[in-house]
């Protein structure tokens, strides 16, 4: 079975050195507090084009050939994939398409254009964008990175996870974004990888977790794309995954759902007492600690994955407003 070492992931951190930050860790004194045990949290939102996934897409487009360079790459993304994609490609001088849905809130659309990338809107859903995908691979030969089930983009993702442990070596827990599962497969190959111990939870949301949904049916199955506070992680896995969902299966200890209001509440936390600004996926993890679905015995380390919210609709959540579902799908 095709999966994604140890070994690729340290190749991965050489071939994009000086292309992403490391990104810095700090202790959350107020979350340390109230479990009773270091928590630790990993600003990964303050990477380069705000969020983790410019660490698969540098590493992606670093492996392909001249002449893959050449034709272009093409992704579906739900903002922010796009967004890193898009970065990567105009620093090689490379065309770049993202395939988005009616669901990716303006504002990572805005971003996405603004590096130069060529947008196509498509459809309500992940999986109706790579429809586009795959017509524009077969009719126009662009090079498809998808946003997760590569095993360039799951190296580059795991970089994050040998920063974690090279920078908390005796962490228990790691709180990992889970959506398609190349960060959560990436970064939990890199922490089994050096400290099999370690446990790994994936935090997703409640609405339309299609993950969890695979896990759960033992299979990629199709799911509902919802709107959601955490945005980013909506779509689908693909019923033909190839790699995400059996390196999810296999490495991570479990997985905790989360309802808008508890993803609302991490993201007021992060703003009020750790003084960061953070998306909906990006505080995922503290929300789960905050509801007290995640418990811990030893050092903690919270993935905080990006910072691409809307911030009018940051000043509502953090006001104490809960915005309608119409609003979260602006």
């Amino acid at each position: 079975m095709a999966t994604v070492t140890l070994g690729d992931i340290r190749a991965a951190r050489e071939r994009i050195a000086g292309k992403i930050e490391r990104t810095s860790i700090v202790l959350s004194a107020s979350l340390s507090e109230r479990l009773g045990v270091p928590v630790q949290l990993k600003l990964e939102h303050r990477q380069t084009t705000g969020s983790f996934k410019l660490r698969g897409a540098s590493n992606a487009v670093a492996s392909l050939s001249a002449g893959e360079k050449a034709r272009g790459v093409v992704a579906a993304s739900t903002g922010n994939h796009g967004r890193a994609l898009a970065h990567a490609a105009k620093l090689e001088g490379m065309r770049a398409v993202i395939c988005m849905s009616r669901l990716v809130p303006r504002n990572k659309l805005d971003e996405i254009r603004r590096l130069g990338a060529e947008i196509r809107i498509v459809g309500n859903s992940q999986d109706d964008a790579q429809h586009e995908v795959e017509r524009l691979v077969t009719e126009e030969g662009l090079v498809m990175l998808p946003p997760f089930d590569h095993p360039a983009i799951i190296a580059g993702q795991g970089t994050l996870g040998l920063e974690v442990m090279e920078q908390v070596p005796d962490a228990a827990l790691v709180l990992v974004q889970l959506s398609g599962g190349g960060l959560a497969s990436g970064v939990a190959a890199a922490v089994k990888g050096v400290r099999p111990g370690t446990r790994v939870v994936g935090i997703s949301m409640a609405r339309g977790a299609a993950m969890k949904a695979s896990l759960d049916a033992g299979r990629p199955v199709l799911v509902e794309e919802l709107p959601t506070l955490a945005d980013s992680l909506g779509g689908g896995i693909g019923l033909d995954n190839r790699l995400t969902f059996a390196m999810c299966r296999d490495l991570l200890d479990d997985v905790v759902l989360l309802s808008e209001d508890e993803i609302a509440a991490g993201i007021r936390h992060a703003y009020e007492q750790e003084r960061e600004i953070v998306e909906g996926a990006g505080a995922v993890g503290i929300a789960a600690l905050l509801a007290g679905k995640v418990k811990a015995e030893g050092p903690v380390v919270v993935l905080l994955s990006g910072r691409n919210i809307d911030m009018q609709l940051h000043r509502k959540i953090v006001c104490g407003e809960m915005p309608s579902i119409s609003e979260r799908a602006a």
